[in-house]
């Protein structure tokens, strides 16, 4: 089946990328996908879904820890 267009371009991954790596929410440890997702809505102005949050993330080797 044709693979359908990734919904973040290489400057919104990059951005994504940063976020994660930044300190999470206070009360927290890391950030939670869904709480990723909802901080890069309001940042951005651009609707992604969690899993398209998973999906990028999964694609970096870089340890967000």
């Amino acid at each position: 089946p044709p693979r359908l267009p990734t919904k973040l371009d290489g400057a919104n991954e990059a951005h994504l990328i940063a976020l994660a790596c930044s300190a999470p929410p206070a009360g927290r440890e890391r950030w939670p996908l869904r709480l990723l997702a909802a901080r890069f809505v309001t940042l951005e102005g651009e609707s992604v879904s969690y899993e398209t949050v998973r999906r990028t993330l999964k694609k970096t080797s870089s340890s967000l820890g």
